[in-house]
């Protein structure tokens, strides 16, 4: 800019209005699934039950909701395309929010960028309809129409073609659809929903949930069996916490149900859809002792407050929230889940079975055998005599032969050989005991040790079923959940440094790490102010060795800045106790008496946590005898 272009002086203007509503939609609409976020919220806060959406071509060319809602009357209809002009608010109190919608943007902004109609009849009124296209409005015309309200956008992003460029795939617009009207259902399961691709002049429903019945609970059972899978119901916790007045409630899977990426999980403030960073934090530190990194849990969670306790006016789009107290929500979060995982006690999901039974399934080789083929009761009997060791034949004497056992190819363990100089070969229970139950008649969910098969695996029979569990991992966590009850009853010793490490910092970050304070000390780390912008690092804890005191910080500060609170500390120490407890556990190989085997599964039924290892892997699978009767054809 040359001299001369600094001295002329810019005019301010007034944006008029289609301007300004497309300025607008660029935050509110960002794609078709962002309409049909804002077009099903509004239906909804209308007290709809049921919700119909079309689409075609992924959103792009149509997108039309249908509602069974209260309606509008002909003059409400100019009013509800004027910007910030809704019935969900009267403007005094900005965080008394109790709808979806509030902002009153929604529909100018769509009716800015695409060619907007909506029809509408309330109870007692004549149906009407108005179309806006680029941001002009139409006059009021009479409709037929029932009841409810339908809006149609036709031809999203015509207005602003530059916005058409940044639009993906048909496919993957209709999968962002879907996506945001399943979450959406999660959040109301009183209500129905039907979500239908039009394209090409073909109706093919892709999604459809009835309205739920029942308590707070049954109803999102049903609605997220249907959303997430009937396997998620039965592999996920019942969660019902409450602190200060914050309630967390919804469900939660077990570890060893876990995902490779976090895309089953479902997260709700004040039955509001969100993706917040704290929440995911918080999540991701409730299963930190459960999942390795590469691995995520999956949930749908609830939390519920004072609405004047979370800020939802964040973003346009509502999508991220503010609380006043993080800390006392994350810690809801953290606690609640993990009380509920405790709960669990040595259960595994039943996809651990399920995969088990999928990879010991033969390939079928040949035709089916059915009923009418098999052989006849005499001919089985015959068979079956023949294959005894000692058997009669066919004349009625006994031939006197016994059929000897072929010699193991396999060569027998040197424990074994030896006759286990520390530790004898494994036996069956004791005489007397019950599969599945203890002497008093007590049921015993992981059974009596029958055997232990390549000195690691052992085998238990339950009441209904068969045990295989992994000695190795199993002790691993158990060891480690002990150390870990030891750590929390004596507290983590810390060791005193010869000379104290300055942390130079700004003034801001040394605030937040010193509001912290209390926190690391009770996890082995002193710290205290030293100036102006610098704290000095007193003690760290012990169990870390020598450690880079000032990377340390430095990794914890990083961590409250991203997600406003840090489980780091915990995490490196949990990791060391966690190895300490791989290398005191019972190894791989070693041959175990039967009263030791026992005395494993007893006390995983006693341990929380126990079925898993400290990666999340299961430490034991289960089999029920008609699964495994259906692998041989007993059924």
């Amino acid at each position: 800019m040359n001299t001369q272009d600094r001295n002329i002086r810019p005019l301010i203007r007034q944006l008029d209005e289609a301007a300004i509503n497309r300025i607008a939609a660029g935050e509110v609409v960002e794609r078709p699934a962002s309409a049909v976020k804002e077009l099903v919220e509004n239906a909804i806060d209308a007290g709809a039950r049921r919700v119909r959406i079309d689409i075609a071509d992924g959103g792009k060319t149509l997108i039309r909701v249908s509602d069974d809602g209260c309606g509008m009357t002909p003059e409400d209809l100019p009013l509800a395309l004027s910007r910030h002009a809704t019935s969900k608010i009267d403007g005094s109190d900005l965080l008394n929010i109790h709808s979806f919608g509030f902002r009153g943007e929604a529909l100018p902004s769509l009716g800015a960028v695409g060619r907007l109609t909506v029809q509408s009849r309330a109870q007692g009124a004549e149906g009407a309809e108005i179309t806006v296209a680029g941001g002009v409005a139409g006059a009021v015309k009479p409709c037929a129409l029932n009841a409810g309200t339908v809006v149609s956008l036709r031809d999203l992003f015509y207005a602003t073609p530059a916005r058409l460029k940044f639009l993906r795939s048909d496919r993957a617009e209709v999968m962002a659809i879907s996506d945001t009207v399943k979450r959406l259902a999660m959040a109301e399961p009183s209500v129905g929903f039907t979500l239908r691709d039009v394209s090409g002049g073909q109706e093919r429903v892709t999604f459809r949930v009835d309205p739920e019945t029942g308590d707070l609970f049954d109803a999102l059972r049903g609605r997220l069996g249907r959303i997430m899978g009937q396997e998620f119901i039965e592999n996920a916790l019942p969660i019902d916490a409450d602190r200060e007045e914050v309630r967390l409630t919804g469900y939660a899977a077990l570890p060893t149900y876990s995902r490779g990426s976090a895309v089953a999980q479902f997260l709700f403030v004040n039955g509001r859809p969100v993706r917040d960073k704290m929440l995911i934090g918080a999540l991701r530190g409730a299963y930190q002792d459960f999942l390795s990194r590469d691995r995520h849990p999956a949930v749908a969670l609830f939390v519920d407050c004072d609405p004047h306790r979370v800020d939802v006016n964040v973003h346009p789009a509502k999508s991220e929230v503010r609380f006043r107290e993080p800390g006392v929500v994350r810690g809801l979060i953290v606690s609640g889940l993990r009380h509920a995982l405790a709960e669990a006690g040595h259960r595994a999901s039943t996809t651990v079975a399920g995969a088990t039974l999928g990879a010991m399934r033969p390939e079928p080789s040949g035709p089916r055998v059915y009923q009418m083929d098999r052989p006849s009761m005499g001919a089985r009997q015959s068979s079956y005599a023949a294959q005894a060791p000692g058997f009669a034949d066919f004349n009625g004497g006994y031939s006197g032969r016994v059929v000897e056992p072929a010699p193991l190819s396999r060569e027998v363990p040197d424990q074994v050989r030896d006759g286990g100089a520390d530790h004898g070969p494994a036996h069956g229970p004791n005489d007397g005991e019950v599969p599945g139950q203890a002497r008093d008649g007590v049921l015993l969910p992981l059974g009596a040790a029958r055997g232990q098969v390549h000195e690691n695996y052992i085998i238990a029979q339950t009441e209904d079923g068969v045990v295989i569990v992994d000695q190795h991992a199993a002790h691993e966590r158990l060891v480690y959940e002990k150390l870990k009850r030891q750590m929390a009853e004596k507290g983590v010793p810390a060791q005193g440094l010869l000379i104290p490490e300055v942390v130079d910092l700004s003034p801001d970050d040394a605030a937040r790490l010193l509001a912290r304070a209390e926190d690391l000390e009770r996890m082995g780390l002193r710290i205290e102010p030293f100036g102006a912008g610098a704290i000095a690092v007193r003690e760290t804890p012990a169990i870390l060795g020598e450690v880079n005191a000032e990377a340390l910080v430095r990794d914890i500060l990083d961590e409250l800045s991203d997600t406003g609170d840090s489980g780091l500390l915990q995490e490196r120490i949990e990791a060391i106790l966690s190895r300490m407890a791989c290398h005191g556990s019972v190894r791989s190989g070693r041959v175990m008496r039967a009263e030791e085997m026992n005395a494993l599964l007893r006390e995983m039924e006693a341990t929380p946590h126990s079925g898993q290892c400290n990666h999340g892997r299961p430490t034991y699978v289960e089999l029920k005898l008609a699964d495994i009767e259906r692998l041989f054809g007993r059924t």
